[in-house]
């Protein structure tokens, strides 16, 4: 059939639905489809039920649906459907009262699976991707009836959207499976088999219990799919793992760019850095709860204001910083470390004296819910997927700006060999100033991810300090190319060690791992060459 055929007779189905919604005197069921489908033992209405998927009769949704949820009403021979303005006679399609002694019909869980499945059966007729796909989905995720073998047959034939046909060609192996013919049920196997879902599992095992299946060759087969779906679902989830791991470390190394230029720059053990990062993600919560109170309607843009925002909030409190405290304690490691600690505490008070000790409630954008679903048991969320991409473009620039600008010249000057860069004129003292309000604006950033994957509360920062500084560390003081290297490798570790040993014992193996590394070269990945360290 060509495209402009197949295009053609969806619109005729879609002409059906909507005679059959709006016109009350239209339905195709027959008054003896209606009694049947409303009376009566499961047997005989699930028969019914099957004859009308066969039919493709997708005038009968409106029915179906009525019937399940409890809109059909019964009082002796007589059958009547409560509408939101009049009550008809099912059987006469006359207006009636209602009897007060009118009686549910009787719907048990076997009767609401088949009702549910014959309405996704039908809903395969309609003109719209989405509810195709949702219907073949739907239909996957039960038992199908044999009935709706030709139904889907026949939609699999003419179906052009990939993911569609592909999710009707598993549905109708999980009919065929069950065929009396060892031909089909081995080409049905061979199908449900070649994927990751668990839905074809559970189908397959299924039929390998209670001897569901008897022929010894198909049994083999069988027992070959359910290993291969597993080893499947393996790699999937080891392709999970992997994306995790990288999601964790583009936050990490969000949140160890700033150090990696300020320790590396300055030797500032900087314990307020955490902190930074979480007034970035407080910044994004007051400019959210602006958008919703004065730009409702552009709420979806609230999170991109956010950046420019939580950088500059971020990067002035860090120069306030510099110029008040680590100014005058400049070459004496220990007391930079706990004037920093001290001013960390100062930060997280002042947000619980603003904000309440509580966590606040930070929604994502619209655009960056959901997820890319690469298999059955694969979803790569959006948020992650978009936080992966902010940590790649927040490195560009970084990078851009330390080897293409004269600030940067200045940090790596200033970085390499301080007394020499002093002598030819530069001014270390606004050099610092200036990286350490540019560090402190880069863990802003990282808030602004942090707040899009988790709580945002006054201890934020706490959870990721000292990762921040196992990444500056590993990687080599003052090295953009270590700090990625090092998180995405902590970050894709820890996340193949949690699902070993769990988080806790994770984060031990990673210490120790880090220290023994530490040991065997002290530089850390990559060592920074210059004169001071010569």
């Amino acid at each position: 059939m060509t495209k402009q055929n197949s295009g053609i007779t969806r619109y005729l189905f879609a002409l059906m639905v909507f005679v059959s919604v709006y016109s009350s005197q239209a339905w195709a069921l027959t008054p003896q489809q209606k009694a049947i489908l409303s009376t009566g033992d499961n047997d005989t209405r699930i028969a019914a039920l099957n004859q009308v998927s066969a039919e493709g009769d997708v005038s009968a949704i409106p029915y179906l649906q009525a019937i399940l949820d409890d809109a059909i009403k019964l009082k002796d021979k007589q059958i009547f459907m409560v509408g939101d303005s009049a009550v008809t006679d099912v059987l006469t399609g006359k207006e009636v009262e209602l009897p007060e002694d009118a009686e549910d019909i009787i719907n048990n869980n076997q009767m609401r699976g088949e009702l549910d499945a014959t309405i996704a059966s039908l809903n395969l007729l309609s003109t719209d991707t989405k509810v195709r796909l949702e219907s073949a989905k739907s239909l996957l995720g039960t038992d199908p009836s044999a009935g709706r073998l030709a139904l889907i047959k026949k939609v699999e034939a003419t179906e052009e959207d990939s993911k569609v046909k592909a999710t009707l060609a598993q549905v109708r192996a999980s009919i065929e499976i069950s065929s009396p013919d060892k031909a089909t049920r081995l080409a049905a196997v061979d199908e449900l088999g070649d994927s990751a879902n668990p839905n074809n599992k559970q189908i397959l095992a299924s039929r390998l219990e209670a001897d569901g299946e008897q022929d010894p060759e198909v049994k083999e087969a069988i027992q070959a799919a359910l290993k291969s779906i597993e080893n499947h679902m393996a790699t999937y989830d080891k392709i999970g793992q992997v994306f995790t791991g990288i999601s964790l470390g583009s936050i990490l190394l969000l949140a160890a760019l700033g150090l990696a230029v300020t320790y590396g720059l300055m030797g500032v053990i900087n314990m307020a850095h955490g902190e930074m990062m979480m007034i970035g993600a407080y910044a994004t919560y007051i400019v959210q709860n602006l958008f919703l109170h004065y730009l409702p309607n552009y709420f979806g843009w609230y999170l991109i204001l956010s950046i420019p925002f939580a950088f500059m909030v971020t990067a002035i409190i860090g120069v306030i910083i510099e110029r008040l405290v680590l100014r005058h304690l400049y070459g004496r490691p220990l007391e930079t470390l706990l004037a920093t600690w001290g001013v960390s505490l100062m930060l997280m008070q002042l947000v619980r004296s603003v904000f309440g000790a509580q966590n606040v409630s930070v929604e994502n954008p619209s655009w960056m819910s959901g997820g890319l679903q690469l298999t059955a048991n694969l979803i790569l969320p959006n948020n992650r997927i978009y936080i992966i991409a902010f940590a790649a473009l927040v490195l560009l620039m970084m990078w851009l700006l330390i080897t293409k600008t004269r600030l940067g010249l200045f940090i790596r000057a200033v970085t390499q060999n301080r007394g020499m860069a002093s002598c030819t004129g530069v001014n270390t003292s606004k050099v610092d100033a200036m990286a350490f309000g540019l560090g402190s604006g880069i863990a802003g950033l990282a808030g602004v991810a942090l707040s899009q994957v988790g709580n945002v509360g006054p201890a934020l920062g706490q959870s990721y300090i000292v990762d921040s500084f196992m990444v500056v560390v590993l990687g080599g003081v003052g090295q953009l190319a270590g700090a990625v290297y090092a998180a995405m490798g902590l970050g894709i570790v820890s996340k193949f060690l949690e699902g070993i040993a769990g988080a806790v014992l994770a984060k031990i193996f990673v210490l120790v791992i880090i220290i023994i590394f530490i040991q065997k070269r002290p530089q850390g990945l990559f060592a920074f060459k210059g004169r001071s360290l010569d």
